[in-house]
C-alpha cells in the first residue's frame, strides 16, 4: 500500500449488491449477538464482489451505524468500566500504528502473526479441557491487548481476537462480556473512520452500495440480540472460542495468498 489515497470503486450489479447486502447483516448479527469483535467472518462474502480495499472503504462508515443501533441493546449496565479504562488507551495507540502499517508496511506480516497466536490461545484452551478459569484482570496484559486490538482491526478489520484473549480468561457474565466488547468497538471503530477514509476514496458506486447494505443492519443487530438471549453463558464462551479459530484462519489464509499472489 502506497501513502497516497486510493479511490475505490466497483459495478452495481445485483449479484454485488445482494452478496454484499448478506456480508453486513452477518456482521451486523455478529455485533447484536456477541457485542463485536468477529467482522472478518462475513468479509469472505464480500471478497467475493470486491477487493480487500473497497472492503474496507465500504465497511468502515457502516461499522459506525451498528455500533450506534448496538447501544440500543448493549447498554452502560453492561459495560465493565474498569476494564474499558485499561483497554481503551492502548486501543487509540494500536489504530494510529495500525494506520502506518497498513499504508507503509506489509500488513500481511500482521495478520500471520495474529493468526498464530490465536490458534495457540484457542489450543491452550482445548488443552486444558476447555474449561472457563477465571483470572484476575492485569493492566499490562489490558494495554497489551487493546493495543493490539487497535492494530489488527485497522489494517484487517479484525480487532476481535487480541480483546477476546484478554476478556475471555476473566470470566465476565455474558452481557458483561458483550457490552464491553460492544462500547470497545464503537470507540475503535469512530477512531479508524477518519483514517480509513484517507487510505481509500470510495466512488458514488460505493456511497450508493453503502446506503443500501445500511438497511441490513438494524435486522442483522436484533436477531443477534435474539440469539444472544437464548444462550446461556457457557455456550456463548465456547461460541466465542470457536469464533476465535474460525478468525485465526482467516487472517492466515489471507496474509499467506497475499504473499503467493
Amino acid at each position: 500500500m502506497t501513502a497516497a489515497p486510493v479511490a475505490v470503486g466497483l459495478q452495481l450489479t445485483l449479484t454485488t449488491i445482494l452478496i454484499a447486502f448478506a456480508g453486513v447483516f452477518v456482521i451486523a448479527f455478529m455485533r447484536g449477538a456477541f457485542g463485536g469483535g468477529f467482522a472478518i467472518i462475513g468479509i469472505p462474502l464480500l471478497s467475493l464482489v470486491m477487493d480487500p480495499v473497497t472492503a474496507g472503504g465500504l465497511l468502515a462508515p457502516l461499522f459506525i451505524a451498528m455500533d450506534l443501533f448496538a447501544l440500543r441493546y448493549w447498554k452502560p449496565s453492561t459495560w465493565s468500566k474498569p476494564d474499558l479504562v485499561l483497554l481503551l488507551p492502548g486501543l487509540v495507540m494500536g489504530i494510529g500504528c495500525g494506520y502506518l502499517a497498513f499504508r507503509f508496511l506489509d500488513h500481511r506480516a500482521i495478520e500471520l502473526l495474529m493468526a498464530a497466536v490465536t490458534l495457540i490461545f484457542v489450543g491452550l484452551w482445548v488443552a486444558g479441557g476447555a474449561q472457563l478459569t477465571v483470572r484476575p484482570r492485569s493492566r499490562p496484559k489490558a494495554v497489551t491487548a487493546g493495543l493490539a486490538s487497535g492494530v489488527t482491526t485497522m489494517v484487517a478489520h479484525s480487532g476481535g481476537p487480541p480483546l477476546a484473549m484478554y476478556l475471555l480468561p476473566l470470566g465476565l457474565g455474558k452481557e458483561m462480556y458483550a457490552g464491553t466488547t460492544s462500547l470497545f468497538f464503537t470507540v475503535g471503530n469512530a477512531l479508524k473512520a477518519v483514517p480509513w477514509m484517507l487510505i481509500v476514496r470510495p466512488t458514488m458506486n460505493v456511497w450508493a452500495l453503502m446506503a443500501v447494505c445500511l438497511l441490513a443492519v438494524p435486522a442483522g443487530v436484533v436477531l443477534g440480540w435474539r440469539l444472544h438471549g437464548r444462550l446461556d453463558q457457557r455456550l456463548i464462551y465456547r461460541i466465542c472460542y470457536g469464533l476465535l479459530a474460525v478468525t485465526a484462519l482467516k487472517l492466515f489464509w489471507d496474509g499467506v495468498s497475499g504473499y503467493l499472489a
